[in-house]
This record gives structure tokens, sequence and C-alpha cells, in this order.
């Protein structure tokens, strides 16, 4: 059974720093596309960073870019997302996702079909 569990989440202060893992179970990430996304209350999920199969690519959103960072251990079947100085705006829910088709990762919803329950992510002095 395909399942993706992500975990990491938790309060940090702004500037502080947190490292999101997506453990996979069920197939071998590193064959798959792999995206993460955030959902703030009221606000529509949107994609955050994304790494394809066999690591060819990797993509960020602007927003992130030079705070965040993707990485995948193929051993522990586990993609990673540090997330470094942090803001009050990047408090969210988090969730991971696989796209199985897609010949690169993409920063779209639409094309992932499998989701993790989420992690919450909290920003606060």
């Amino acid at each position: 059974q395909v399942q993706l569990v992500e975990s990491g989440g938790g309060l940090a202060q702004p500037g502080g720093s947190l490292r999101l893992s997506c453990t996979a179970s069920g197939f071998t990430s590193y064959y798959a596309n792999i995206g993460w996304f955030r959902q703030a209350p009221g606000k529509e999920r949107e994609g955050v960073s994304c790494i394809s199969r066999n690591d060819r690519s990797i993509y960020y959103a602007d927003f992130v870019k030079g705070r965040f960072t993707i990485s995948r251990d193929n051993a522990k079947n586990t993609v990673y997302l540090q997330m470094n100085t942090l803001k009050p705006e990047d408090t969210a829910v988090y969730y991971c996702a696989t796209d199985y088709f897609s010949s690169t990762c993409r920063l779209d919803r639409a094309v992932y079909t499998k989701w993790g329950q989420g992690t919450q992510v909290t920003v606060s002095s």
C-alpha cells in the first residue's frame, strides 16, 4: 500500500529552522516525483518545492528560494525539506505528495495523486 508520512513540524521562532521528513512506504520514492505543499488557514494549497525522479531536477517556489532546501535519502526512502530563516508567513500545514507519471516534477498540486496527512508548522515568537 502506497503511503506517505510527514513528520518534523512544530513551533519555531522567526529566523529559526525546522526539518520536515516525508517517509514513503509501498514504493521506492527515488523513482517518483515528490512535492512539498503547504496550506495556511483560509488559503489554497500551494507548492513549495519538488524533486524529480532520479533527482534530475529540483524546483522551489519564489517565496522559499534561498531559505528552504529539498533533499532525498534513498536508504531511508525519505525526502526532507530543510526550512531555514523561517517567517511567520510560513505558518501552515505542510504536505508531501507523489506524482508517478510526469517526466519531471511540478509545483502543481493537480498532478499529485497520493498525499500524506500533513504536519503543522507554526512560526511565532
